[in-house]
C-alpha cells in the first residue's frame, strides 16, 4: 500500500482523528513545496488558508461521523490549498476514512488545478472578447444594411420611379395629335421598358426591407413584425397567427433592433426546415420579462436531430443577439411535435427609458 501512496500521481494526505498529518507522499511535497519530514506531525490547517480552517476542520468531524467511506469535496466551492512559502491554489479533493487498531485514519487525495483553472479563465475571456467582437460586428452590420437600405428606397428607387415618368412622357409625346403614330414595335418596346421598371422598383423594395424594413424606424417595432409575419405568408404561404400585447411599451433601438431579427431567423428556420403550415407568433409582457415565442406545427426534431439543432448556424445567432441583451433562449421539440423557441429579455434591457419634462 505504501508503494502505491509514494508513487501515486496524486498528492495523498493522510490525517489522524485530531487532524494532524501522518503520511504525506512525494506528490504531495512537490505540490506543497514541503518535505514529509517537515510535514509529518504538523497539524493539517498548515496546509489550509486561514480563512478556511475552521470550516475544514468542522466539515472532516462531521464526515467522520457519516459512515461514508469516500466523498469528493468542495462541490459546491472551489477549494483552496497553501503552499510552504504561503502561496494560495486551487484543489480538487476527495476524502475517505477508514479504522485501523490506532483509531480512525483521514485520507485526502488531492490535485493542484493551478494550471486547468488558468486555462478555463483564459478560455472564458476568450469567449467573452468573442461576444464583445460579435456584438460590435452586428451593430456595424447593422447600420450598414440601414445604411443600404436607406439609399436603395430613397435614392435608386427615386430614380427609377423619375426614369417611368420619363418614360410615360415619351410615350405621351409619341402618341401626341399631328405626329406620325409610332410603330407597334416601339410601342411594344415602351411596354417592355414599363414592366421592366416595375419589376425593378418591385425587387429593390424587396431586398430594401430585406435588410431593414424602413418601417422599423418609422413605425416601431410591432408594425414592422406585422409586415414582416404579412410577407413571410406571401411567400411560403404559412399562416402565421399573431399575438402581440406589449402594452404600449417602447423599445430601445438596440431591443427593437434585436427582436425583429429574432423573430425573422426564426421565420426564416420554419421556412427552411420544419415542412409547417401554421405558425404561432406570440410577444407578450410577463413578470417583468418581454417574452418572445416562436412556435410551427412541422415536424419538428429528435434530441440531437440535424433539422433544429442547437447548433445550427440560425439558432447560433438567435443565442448571440439574445445573450447581447441578456435574454435566455428555451428550445422545445420532438417528432411530429412541431418546434418552438422561446426568447426573454429582462424589462429593462429592451425598455425605452421614459424622462419627464
Amino acid at each position: 500500500m505504501m508503494g502505491i501512496i509514494r508513487s501515486s500521481m496524486e498528492a495523498i494526505i493522510t490525517i489522524d482523528e485530531k487532524q494532524t498529518v501522518v503520511i504525506f507522499n512525494p506528490m504531495a511535497e512537490q505540490v506543497f513545496g514541503v518535505s514529509a519530514m517537515e510535514a509529518i506531525g504538523a497539524p493539517l490547517s498548515r496546509f489550509i488558508p486561514e480563512r478556511f480552517r475552521a470550516a475544514h476542520a468542522k466539515h472532516v468531524d462531521q464526515f467522520g461521523v457519516t459512515g461514508v467511506s469516500e466523498r469528493q469535496m468542495g462541490r459546491q466551492r472551489v477549494l483552496f490549498g497553501m503552499r510552504g512559502n504561503g502561496e494560495e491554489f486551487p484543489i480538487e479533493a476527495s476524502i475517505s476514512q477508514i479504522r485501523d487498531a490506532s483509531g480512525k485514519l483521514y485520507t485526502v487525495m488531492l490535485r493542484d488545478i493551478t494550471e486547468r483553472q488558468r486555462a478555463e479563465n483564459a478560455l472564458k475571456q476568450s469567449r467573452e472578447e468573442l461576444r464583445e467582437l460579435s456584438a460590435n460586428l452586428q451593430n456595424v452590420r447593422e447600420e450598414e444594411k440601414t445604411r443600404i437600405a436607406r439609399e436603395l428606397h430613397d435614392d435608386l428607387g427615386q430614380q427609377l420611379t423619375a426614369l417611368k415618368m420619363d418614360l410615360s412622357v415619351i410615350e405621351q409625346q409619341l402618341r401626341a395629335p399631328g405626329r406620325a403614330q409610332p410603330d407597334d414595335d416601339v410601342l411594344s418596346h415602351l411596354q417592355g421598358m414599363r414592366r421592366l421598371i416595375d419589376a425593378t422598383v418591385a425587387s429593390v423594395r424587396r431586398i430594401a426591407a430585406d435588410l431593414r424594413p424602413v418601417m422599423l424606424d418609422d413605425l416601431g417595432l410591432v408594425p414592422a413584425i406585422e409586415w414582416l409575419a404579412n410577407d413571410f405568408t406571401n411567400r411560403y404561404g404559412i399562416d402565421v397567427e399573431r399575438h402581440i400585447e406589449t402594452g404600449g411599451l417602447t423599445f430601445t433601438s438596440a431591443g427593437a433592433t434585436t427582436l425583429f431579427r429574432i423573430v425573422q431567423e426564426a421565420l426564416t428556420n420554419v421556412a427552411r426546415h420544419a415542412d409547417a403550415t401554421r405558425v404561432a407568433l406570440r410577444l407578450d409582457i410577463e413578470e417583468g420579462f418581454c417574452v418572445l415565442r416562436v412556435a410551427d406545427n412541422g415536424r419538428g426534431a429528435a434530441p440531437g436531430g440535424s433539422a433544429h439543432e442547437d447548433k445550427s448556424f440560425g439558432l447560433i445567432g438567435i443565442r448571440e443577439r439574445a445573450h447581447m441583451l441578456g435574454g435566455n433562449v428555451t428550445i422545445d421539440t420532438a417528432l411530429a411535435r412541431g418546434f418552438s423557441i422561446t426568447v426573454a429579455f429582462p424589462l429593462g434591457t429592451v425598455q425605452q427609458e421614459t424622462t419627464l419634462t
